[in-house]
């Protein structure tokens, strides 16, 4: 039988190290982000008193350049048709309750 080592090489670090982003590609990336949250955040405001009333807790995913939205009780049926409708474009998934968030922290 073949001996076992009991040496192990830990690796620490990135997996890529020289893929690092600059502070100034992180900064673009999360100011890019703010912006298009609150853009589908925005629609989710104007839609979300009529459809709690009949679809609490369902979810709903927003395409914010069209402002169209998909609401199913199932998220990957929802997914599926907002896919099916805008193929490759970003879209948010929400829940539709007061706060607009699917879990708990």
């Amino acid at each position: 039988m073949k001996k076992s080592s009991l040496h192990h090489l830990v690796r620490r670090g990135r997996v890529f190290p020289e893929k690092q982003l600059s502070p100034e590609e992180k900064a673009s990336i999360e100011a890019e982000d703010a912006v298009f949250y609150q853009r589908c955040r925005e629609v989710f405001e104007r839609v979300q008193p009529e459809l709690m009333l009949e679809h609490y807790d369902w979810f709903i995913i927003i395409e914010p350049d069209s402002g169209e939205y998909f609401i199913n009780e199932d998220k990957n049926v929802a997914l599926s048709q907002s896919r099916s409708q805008h193929p490759g474009k970003k879209c948010i998934i929400m829940r539709i309750n007061e706060t607009g968030t699917c879990g708990r922290i």
